[in-house]
């Protein structure tokens, strides 16, 4: 009963929280779309303060209701008037408040490329909608096989987003797994990694080929959880998870990863691959040393 009241208090606080910026968020949005474009990145600024001042209250919210200790590493240098790129791990929908803890107001407010079907979520879709996450649909190789009219949209939608973003200072989000990860997945896909499906380096490069000159370093993200089985985000409004360990290793961006076309250039190609791969299996083995840390 207590796990279960907590749970509800929890979420109703955030709920509540929701309602509250939820409205302030839209009307600047739509303010942002009907000004003249001299005054937009203005509307853009204060959407981005009211998101962040509804993440700042989550985190209050979380601090007060649950135990969780969130052990944040390698966050102190971090600033906001650059730009990054993080690269992290995906496992469940207690990734995003562990990003919260670990970005906000120490970065630039963060931006995901989401699911198309997202933006159907109550509420949230909306406000993903106002931050100008982009909203990509993904399609399997026997779909493009039959509509190969439809093969590289994702990255047309992605070079139209860093486009928006060159105006200002951002933090761009890449789950480069494109999903969440499961033992289950990771069978079905022979992952060569133990805690990682196989990355995928499409997104990245062009995320690295439209922005490379505005982003600062690259943020190499790993969120570990306690045990064998990954929490669900109502675990963690219950009280289920006592700590989370969110470790950010800042790394440079070689200038080699950034002037290539990643499309027609097939040692290019390669070139970002094969640093992806690198960069998976070093994350791969940081997840084994936190997760034994974990465990003592």
């Amino acid at each position: 009963m207590r796990r279960l009241l907590t749970g509800c208090m929890t979420a109703l606080l955030l709920l509540l929280n929701t309602l509250v910026f939820i409205g302030p968020l839209l009307v600047f949005a739509l303010i942002k779309l009907v000004l003249p474009m001299r005054y937009r990145d203005w509307a853009s600024a204060a959407v981005v303060w009211i998101a962040e001042t509804w993440a700042e209250i989550d985190k209050l919210i979380f601090a007060w209701c649950v135990p969780t200790q969130w052990d944040i590493r390698g966050a102190a240098d971090l600033r906001q008037d650059t730009s990054y790129l993080v690269v992290s791990n995906h496992q469940s929908w207690v990734d995003i408040p562990a990003l919260i803890q670990a970005l906000n107001r120490r970065a630039p407010f963060f931006k995901f490329f989401l699911k198309k079907e997202l933006i159907w979520v109550p509420l949230l879709g909306l406000a993903w909608w106002a931050l100008d996450y982009p909203f990509m649909k993904r399609y399997s190789k026997a779909f493009l096989a039959r509509h190969p009219q439809l093969k590289g949209k994702d990255l047309e939608i992605t070079r139209a987003a860093c486009e928006l973003y060159k105006r200002q200072p951002v933090t761009v989000v890449n789950y480069l797994e494109g999903t969440r990860f499961s033992p289950a997945k990771r069978d079905e896909q022979a992952s060569p990694f133990n805690y990682l499906l196989k990355p995928k380096a499409g997104g990245v490069a062009f995320v690295l080929a439209a922005m490379g000159p505005q982003l600062d370093r690259l943020l190499d993200v790993t969120v570990v959880y306690p045990g064998t089985a990954i929490p669900g985000f109502w675990n963690l409004l219950c009280g289920d998870v006592p700590r989370v360990i969110v470790d950010i290793q800042s790394r440079a961006i070689d200038a080699e990863l950034i002037d290539g076309d990643y499309e027609n250039d097939p040692d290019f190609r390669l070139t970002v691959q094969n640093w992806v791969n690198q960069l998976w299996s070093e994350k791969d083995q940081r997840i084994d040393a936190l997760r034994a840390e974990l465990d003592r």
